[in-house]
């Protein structure tokens, strides 16, 4: 009989990916759930559990992805399983279930290499497919193929990153302003600021009508800010061939903003800043010790809160700061209704945001790369081999698998 019960409790087994510090590979890990997810095998995503881990189904696919990736995974029987649920509703913890592998598209210029960008190089590594779009697939209707949408570090006002300071006579900075000007002809638009708005309102309808945006670093403020100065041109004669409205910062409408409200624009060109939200400003030299910087996860109610426990599930809770041309939102300019999920002690920089708007949701992460402090123009890609463990790319890719929770669990 004791032989009987266990071969079947084998049998039945199921296969935990813990996310804990026993985990080899964090960031496959994720690539794993979603594998699991487009062969219709539905996950279990444990909220707070040893760092957020996966149940599933055993499956010899799953076990040889498993391997071949170098996640680690462990067998567990249907004792070992119920014993786990006891904990899991006892403590602050939950179980969300995964049931639909979603589509994912990236927003990003044609010619942009995969490692200017930590989310395409998350993704990469993570072996999860997505696809990319731009402009004139976004204002052809395309984002309606998709359940999730990363905004790659776009300067949506038609400034073109505000690099003109550093790099106006650069090969590069000529040839993207041209190709811009061609681009915003092209589809029908005088300016390329005038392009840019009506890809954010694009981008704004995707939402409204239930789909998930992520962004990080430029792509965050320069987004609301487009928004907000629909009605008037907030652009310096250097990036549009003409001066900005008179009162142009009196006329920003922060009602159809997303995160931010009540923010100062900088209008001067030689300044690497598009406002006041970014802390420290970018143009700025270091003003943070980078070995002292770091900032903190927010601890949520897994149970009645499953929305932000999902978005900040990790290994670690605090979390080393990094550097972008937004680095961090001020807090006195967010919005009352943002969650705040990652910032730093004691100071007015927030890291990480999450909000609602009309039937979907957003999540905004400052900053450019997770695992380089600061990284410049024509830098190398970063290995992710060597930071597979990085809690910092864990909170992008926990944005990726965000989507396939039953729907149930996403209303906040």
């Amino acid at each position: 009989m004791a032989l009987w019960l266990s071969l079947s409790s084998f049998l039945t087994a199921d296969i935990l990916i813990p996310m804990d510090h026993r985990q080899s590979n964090h960031l496959k890990a994720y690539g794993i759930a979603y594998f699991a997810l487009q062969r219709e095998i539905d996950v279990e995503w444990m909220l707070n559990y040893r760092g957020g881990s996966f149940c599933m189904g055993s499956a010899e696919l799953i076990e040889k992805e498993c391997l071949l990736r170098g996640v680690s995974y462990e067998k567990i029987g249907s004792a070992e399983r119920a014993g786990i649920s006891g904990v899991i509703e006892e403590r602050n913890m939950h179980i969300v279930l995964l049931e639909k592998a979603p589509e994912i598209a990236v927003y990003t210029p044609p010619n942009t290499l995969p490692w200017d960008d930590a989310v395409t190089l998350a993704l990469s590594y993570a072996e999860i497919p997505y696809e990319k779009v731009y402009d004139r697939d976004i204002l052809g209707g395309d984002l309606r193929k998709y359940d999730w949408l990363h905004l790659h570090h776009e300067d949506f006002t038609g400034q073109y990153g505000k690099f003109y300071g550093n790099y106006r006579n650069a090969a590069w900075y000529i040839n993207e302003q041209v190709t811009q000007e061609k681009l915003a002809a092209e589809l029908g638009y005088k300016k390329v600021s005038q392009l840019k708005l009506a890809v954010a309102e694009k981008i704004r309808d995707f939402v409204l009508n239930g789909g998930f945006l992520f962004a990080m670093c430029a792509a965050t403020d320069s987004y609301d800010i487009a928004l907000s100065a629909a009605e008037t041109d907030i652009c310096q004669a250097v990036f549009d061939h003409d001066g900005p409205d008179p009162g142009y910062q009196e006329k920003l409408d922060f009602g159809r903003t997303f995160a931010f409200r009540d923010f100062t624009l900088n209008p001067d060109p030689f300044v690497y800043e598009f406002s006041d939200i970014d802390v420290p400003p970018s143009y700025l030299p270091l003003s943070i010790d980078p070995v002292k910087d770091y900032f903190s996860l927010f601890e949520f109610s897994a149970k009645f809160d499953p929305v932000p426990c999902m978005l900040t599930q990790n290994h670690e809770s605090l979390i080393k700061g990094f550097m972008g041309q937004t680095t961090s939102f001020k807090r006195d300019l967010l919005k009352k209704s943002i969650v705040i999920m990652g910032e730093t002690a004691n100071t007015d920089r927030v890291k990480y945001i999450h909000g609602n708007i009309g039937k979907g949701t957003f999540t905004f992460y400052g900053g450019h790369d997770p695992e380089d402090y600061r990284h410049y123009v024509g830098d190398p890609p970063t290995n992710l081999d060597l930071h597979k463990n990085s809690p910092g790319y864990r909170l992008i890719l926990n944005n990726i698998l965000f989507p396939a929770a039953k729907k149930q669990e996403r209303k906040t």
